[in-house]
């Protein structure tokens, strides 16, 4: 079996969005077409509140599914459909935005403010569809302890053992995976024609051929399929530093379709996205007045 290869290290930059948090945008603009289906990555790790009280508050969502997860900390959501809810340790929000919702974010005051908020592009025949909202408690998500790992599986599926989420519109698979210092753990369960990637949130990690070049937190690392490769699957074989680490594995079958993107809308012309901010401003911008149940 052929080995997936390091292709690109991606380690973002500070960014402040929100009415004023600070975070570290890895994914975003620049990264759209390596990184399809997924559009942004934010990672964020304070222990200072002020970093990040001041939240995300009201602001519209189309055309994308948002998954906001956290190893640490807590966050208040509600949104323009009457859902509200709050995630804290090792919970997540599955968010689909669909043809349109209204929503805010607002994280409090707790002693470390840790994990990430992945935004996924939606195709083109679902950009439309329903919103929803998926509140995934730590007890619904699979945990796996085999030799120096263990691997918490959000959505899609790990040695047959199912995510809390199945994806609906695109098959994510999303691992969280913690490895013990200097173990190497070895992973293939992707097809090759998948987008895969690993961002590390905690320690260093190597996964390049010799496994001695370790990378820091805070990047992400997209390794691509071997083209001559024999099978219709690549093996992922990655190292934990002395320290260990742990990183998100994530991976899907890319779209390969036009991005149209402005704000918090992505769309696949300029024309749909220019009908979106219309429909903002005329207040036609929600679309359906209940969410859908998945």
């Amino acid at each position: 079996m052929s080995k997936r290869k390091l292709t690109q290290v991606v380690r973002g930059q500070h960014a402040v969005d929100g009415a004023g948090v600070h975070l570290r945008r890895v994914l975003g603009l620049k990264t759209v077409k390596d990184f399809d289906p997924f559009l942004m990555l934010d990672g964020f790790d304070s222990s200072n509140p002020q970093d990040y009280i001041k939240g995300f508050p009201w602001h519209p969502h189309r055309g994308i599914e948002t998954v906001t997860y956290l190893l640490s900390g807590e966050i208040e959501h509600g949104d323009s459909l009457g859902n509200r809810g709050v995630i804290g340790d090792l919970q997540c929000q599955w968010m689909t935005a669909g043809s349109g919702i209204i929503h805010q974010e607002m994280p409090k005051a707790t002693e470390r403010m840790l994990g990430c908020q992945l935004w996924v592009n939606l195709p083109k025949k679902d950009k439309m569809t329903r919103p929803a909202y998926r509140d995934i408690k730590q007890q619904d998500v699979s945990v796996v302890r085999e030799g120096n790992s263990t691997v918490r599986v959000l959505s899609g599926s790990y040695n047959q053992n199912p995510g809390a989420v199945k994806g609906e519109y695109l098959k994510v698979r999303y691992l969280d995976v913690t490895l013990e210092p200097d173990s190497v753990w070895n992973y293939k369960e992707t097809p090759n024609d998948q987008t895969l990637f690993l961002y590390l949130i905690e320690g260093t990690l190597a996964a390049d051929d010799t496994l001695a070049k370790f990378e820091e937190k805070a990047c992400a690392i997209l390794l691509a399929a071997s083209s001559g490769s024999s099978s219709d699957f690549d093996e992922v074989q990655v190292k934990a530093g002395t320290e260990g680490a742990r990183f998100f594995l994530l991976a899907a079958k890319p779209l390969q379709e036009p991005v149209a993107w402005g704000g918090p809308i992505v769309m696949n012309t300029e024309e749909e996205l220019n009908e979106a901010f219309r429909e903002l401003d005329n207040k036609t911008f929600i679309k359906h007045d209940k969410p859908q149940e998945l």
